[in-house]
Formats: C-alpha cells, structure tokens, sequence
C-alpha cells in the first residue's frame, strides 16, 4: 500500500511529491499525459531539433522560491541569465530595458531614473522579505513585516489610476506595466501590479533565469530526485476517481477546482462543493511559437540581448490592450510577450537558427488564432521580422484548455487573480491547501501563492499531509540532507 498518491506532474505536484518521498514515504505519482511537466514542459511543437517551452518559458523564482533554494535547483540544472532581463520597444525611439543592475537601469532610464529608484530600492533591499510575503498565503503575519508594509505602499503607488503621478516621460512606466501585463486582469490594478513588483524587483536580484534545454530541465531535476528517494512514476494514467490511488493515506492533487470536484464526487462536503464552484477563472492567453533563420532584428539593438521583451508600446497602450481583453475582445494591436531562449542557450535549435515564444492576452475560450496580429506587432518594433520567420504554430486559448486540464478556458493562472481570487484560492481558509475531505490536499496554482513556476503550492500541500497524517516535519531537500 502506497503511503501518497499524488495526482498531476506539474512543478508542484513533482514538488509535494519530492518533499514526501525524502521524508521516507512511499510515494506514486500519476500523470495523465506520457511525459512528465505539465506547465513546464518543452517540446519540439514545430519541427524536430527545434525545442520549445510548451508553457513557462523564463523563470523569475527559479533562483529565489523558498522550495528552490531548499531543493538547490541551481546545482543540479544549468540556469542562465541573460544581459536585459526585460525590456520595451517605445514608439518614441528606443527601448527601455531592465538589467540585472539596478544602477545600470536607472542610469539608463534618464530623468524617470531616480524615480524608479525610489520605488523598486526599498523593495530589493528587502527583498527576502518581499519573497516571502509574496510566496505564502496573503492572509498571514509576514516574517518581515516593513518588507509587506512596503510592497503595500509600492503597490498602491502603482495600482491605481494615479500610477503615472510619479513619472515624467515614458520609459519607466512602459518598462513596469510591461511586467505588470504579465497578469492576466486589467490595468491598473492592484493585484496585476503586485505580481508585476515582485516580477521587477526578481529582474534586479538575481535576475529572470532561463533553463538551458527548455523547462522540462525543472521538471526531469525533480523526477530525478523523487526516484532517487523511491518514488515511482506513472506516466499516461488519468485519474478519474480518488479510488483509483487508494488506500493511499495521503492524496495531493496538482488539478484545479473543477478537476477536484470530479474526481471527489459525492464525498465532497456541500458547503466545499459551493466554494470550489463558485471559484472563478480569468482570461486566457494565444500562443505563438516561432523558427526563425536568425535573430529578432529589433531596431533597439538593446533588445538582442533580453530574455525578455515585452511589445506593447507605452504604458497606456499596453494598458488598453489588456482592458480590452477584460472586456472580451481581441485587440487589433495586443500586448506580446516574448520569450528569446537562443540569447543564452544555443541547446534549443540547430546551428544558426533560433526559436522565439511569444503570447498575447485573450479573452477566456477564445479559438482565435492570433498569430498575425502577434507577427505584426513585433514587425513594427523589428522590421523585417517575417523575413526571418522559418516556420510558427499556434495554440489558442481553447487547445491551451485542452493541453492542461488545470487551465480552464486558457486561463494558465489556473484561476482568476484580482483581489478577490487572490484571498478565496480557493477558499479562505488558513490552510487553504487542506479540504475537508480526510487525507485530500490541493496543490495546484489554484491555491497560494497563485501561478509561476514555484514549487510552493506543493510544498505548503505537503508540509500540511506530513503533520496532520504522518506527524512528521519537512525533510531537508538539499544536496546536504542525503549526505546526513
């Protein structure tokens, strides 16, 4: 008999799974699909040799998760980080563009330098602290109360109308709303603008990471320690009923509230039922991959360089493009993300191509395809980007719904995060990973801290399972810990 079942092969079903296997578990992990990542998968979607990040592609909390620094994801993948973390192509000229020096951006910055200074320095020199209130449940006393006082104010500052209060010309702000629009809700707002922060203060730590060889090098790190510790993986087995991985004493589920409810049934408590079905998704996301037969040519030579790039022009363009989609429309002109994963890791392609990753905000459901709206917009910031265009796939929002169960509608924040989402995740509860059901835990990106490649959810999942069933703590889960 299994000690934990956990259901779903995302980062943080593979991360609940970790932590219970080093305690000395017999832990059995359950993947629908036939291979292993979920939200952190890389494929060769277009053309073989060619490998592109499903979903996530670049990795903020890589290098600061609290699960990730425990687990010293550093030492066992090669995570690099680029020259510009992020940057903005301004229909003035130019671009703005964020180091990994705080110094170097606000110098580069001009006049609006000092400003942005006084807005993300207090942040980054508490930055620990900033981790830590953003990677646990909002409702809590934070370790480091004036870092949480602090991304509270710096969050009013900038989510709210009065956002531009502080700003002169329009490089700054186009370079945070950039980071801000990766949220998928309307801007301004308060929780876009948190999410953005954290995002923004990461770039200035130690940077947006990316994996070299895609994503799936997360997913394979932490397989790979679950099976060295004795757990067991099934790969292609859907789970469609709780009773399929019983008796084990403890089930953790990477699935979303809908997904919950299936495989519960009528063991789901009434007043849970309601909750989970009241639960709220947002609006989705198109996705665009690329083989290019060489690099982006953006006219600001600045964006070679980045990660990151974020297309949208300046702060109220990209502002109306995502109210747009709050409203349910499509926009003529959207805000892209883009990923470049060939400026650091020359893994993902043949000798002398590249790929590009790119996505736009749409509304929930939508079977757009958005790929020559996404192709136009970077066009006017790189001219001559079709030319290098070898060959692109798109996914719209509803195959991304048929991809993983977990994004209802293509919502890949796996759930709604405006205020209200960000308190009832989904449940207001101070354990909310806990159900009422004995023995259940949720640990999907449905519960806190929200969406990101983090860990934490399953974590917190696991942490929970290990005191109420096993009365156990957690287990150290570095390098370390197996030489005790």
């Amino acid at each position: 008999m299994a000690d934990v079942a956990v259901v779903g092969s995302g980062p943080n079903g593979l991360a609940a799974a970790v932590v219970m296997a080093r305690a000395g578990l017999d832990v059995h992990l359950y993947e629908a699909a036939d291979t292993i990542g979920g939200g952190s998968r890389t494929k060769e979607l277009i053309e073989p040799g060619y490998l592109h990040d499903v979903c996530s592609a670049v990795h903020p909390m890589a290098l600061v998760s609290p699960f990730f620094r425990a687990f010293e994801l550093s030492r066992r993948i090669d995570l690099r980080v680029p020259e510009v973390q992020h940057g903005v192509p301004l229909d003035v000229g130019g671009a703005a563009v964020a180091y990994q020096s705080l110094v170097r951006t606000v110098m580069e910055l001009g006049v609006d330098g000092p400003a942005y200074r006084r807005l993300v320095e207090p942040l980054l020199a508490r930055v620990n602290g900033v981790v830590d209130f953003t990677s646990n449940k909002l409702l809590r006393v934070p370790k480091d109360p004036l870092a949480a006082l602090k991304f509270g104010l710096a969050t009013l500052d900038q989510g709210t109308p009065l956002w531009e209060r502080r700003f002169k010309e329009t490089a700054a702000p186009a370079l945070l709303t950039g980071a801000m629009s990766h949220a998928l809700g309307s801007q301004p707002s308060l929780s876009s603008t948190g999410a953005g922060l954290m995002l923004i203060v990461l770039a200035h730590d130690e940077g947006w990471a990316v994996p070299v060889g895609g994503s799936q090098a997360i997913a394979n790190a932490m397989a790979d320690d679950l099976m060295a510790h004795g757990g067991t993986i099934h790969t292609g087995q859907r789970v469609d009923s709780l009773d399929q991985v019983r008796p084990a004493k403890a089930i953790l589920l990477d699935v979303a509230p809908p997904t919950l409810l299936r495989l519960g049934g009528s063991e789901v408590p009434d007043r849970y039922r309601r909750s989970l079905e009241a639960f709220r998704f947002g609006n989705a996301a198109c996705k665009v991959d690329y083989i290019l037969s060489e690099p982006v040519p953006w006219l600001a030579s600045e964006l070679r360089k980045a990660g990151t790039v974020h297309v949208g022009g300046s702060r109220m363009a990209m502002a109306e493009s995502e109210n747009l989609v709050d409203m349910g429309r499509h926009p003529d002109e959207p805000y892209v993300l883009v990923s470049q994963p060939s400026v650091v890791d020359s893994t993902r392609a043949p000798a002398g191509r590249h790929i590009l990753w790119t996505y736009c905000h749409v509304p929930a459901g939508s079977d757009v395809d958005m790929a020559e709206a996404v192709t136009a917009r970077i066009e006017r910031y790189a001219p001559g980007f079709r030319d290098v265009v070898v060959r692109s796939k798109t996914t719209t929002a509803a195959e991304l719904a048929v991809y993983n169960e977990n994004y209802v509608g293509g919502d890949f924040s796996a759930g709604i995060m405006d205020m209200r989402g960000l308190l009832r995740r989904p449940v207001v509860s101070p354990a909310p990973w806990r159900t009422p059901m004995k023995g259940i835990y949720l640990c999907s990106s449905s519960t806190p801290p929200g969406p990101g490649v983090t860990g934490m959810p399953g974590y917190h999942a696991a942490k929970h399972a290990l005191k109420d069933i096993f009365h156990m703590e957690v287990p150290g889960l570095g390098f370390a810990a197996d030489r005790d």
